[in-house]
């Protein structure tokens, strides 16, 4: 059973990577993979700080490696990007976390995460194949 749902993704994977090799070339192939990589890793950083804030009395600090593996991938995905959407998804999660970790270094042990997570939520949707 699971040879044959793996059968199906590799199957599902390779129609979406010709069917986009065919839209927007290899270099564009690329750039959208390296876009929904980077989506994915933010998206797992936005998880990590959930839970780190989620548990802030525990160990503050957890929230801030967080919000730091954040900004190295928004670095990452920012400068290869000339999309004005992705752009303007960028800023606004740069601005979120600059907000959060304002908080948290104010001494919010539960600061308002809402903004980097719509933010993400955002880039995700914008990297979307």
């Amino acid at each position: 059973m699971a040879s044959r749902r793996h059968q199906r993704l590799a199957l599902a994977t390779v129609a979406t990577l010709l069917t986009l090799t065919t839209a927007v070339g290899c270099a564009g192939l690329d750039k959208a993979l390296d876009c929904v990589r980077t989506a994915d890793a933010i998206a797992t950083s936005v998880g990590n700080l959930q839970r780190a804030v989620s548990s802030a009395s525990e160990d503050i600090t957890q929230a801030s490696e967080a919000l730091d593996e954040i900004d190295r991938e928004l670095k990452n995905l920012g400068d290869t990007t000339d999309n004005a959407d992705l752009s303007k998804a960028i800023d606004d999660l740069k601005e979120g976390v600059t907000n959060v970790r304002d908080s948290i270094e104010s001494g919010d042990a539960t600061p308002d995460i809402s903004p980097v997570t719509d933010a993400a939520t955002e880039i995700g949707k914008v990297c979307t194949p």
